[in-house]
């Protein structure tokens, strides 16, 4: 399965269980940016613990390694999970959000996108992705978040409402960081 195609199948399922979802992380970076490799899909879901087992289900078991127990566990504490394919080795990591004004902020602002031309997919917006880049920078400091984000800049700066950006990044205390950005972003 190449991850296209994985994505195609988890987009599939949130699509038929009626979930609110967005597609986020390097995959949305490299859809508005510059090229790389990626082994995981980043996808934020609101997943109500009604539809775990549908949720589950849709997975079949001798295609896909996937947990309950990390699942309800996620779903009670806005945690993380992951579905991994090990045919190739591919994974979804797997966000159940917040409450949190960003969060619905994040998926009333979402995008409807053909990445790969062959299925439409609900994307965060590329404003969004940047402020979670930022936020796991400053969690983690991990330079490839950097990368990412000036390699949209450069593809699509024009696009980015710096506006949007300069006033979430200062609510969530990552104005130092949008500064260095924008910054590096120039060069």
């Amino acid at each position: 399965m190449e991850q296209s195609e994985l994505l195609r199948y988890v987009v599939s399922v949130m699509e038929k269980l009626g979930l609110r979802y967005l597609v986020t992380g390097s995959v949305v970076t490299i859809f508005f940016g510059e090229p790389r490799v990626t082994n995981d899909i980043d996808i934020v879901v609101a997943l109500p613990a009604e539809k775990i087992n549908a949720f589950r289900e849709a997975f079949p078991e001798d295609e896909f390694y996937l947990s309950e127990a990390a699942i309800r566990g996620a779903v009670k504490a806005s945690g993380q999970f992951n579905i991994i394919h090990p045919g190739s080795g591919l994974k979804v990591d797997v966000m159940i959000p917040r409450d949190t004004p960003f969060n619905r902020n994040r998926f009333a602002r979402s995008i409807r996108v053909k990445p790969d031309g062959g299925f439409d997919a609900s994307f965060a917006s590329i404003e969004d992705v940047i402020i979670k880049k930022m936020e796991s920078y400053h969690e983690g400091g991990s330079e490839k978040h950097l990368r990412d984000i000036a390699g949209v800049l450069r593809i699509s700066g024009q696009r980015v409402d710096r506006d949007y950006m300069r006033n979430w990044a200062a609510k969530l205390g990552l104005i130092d960081i949008w500064r260095a950005v924008l910054n590096r972003a120039e060069q």
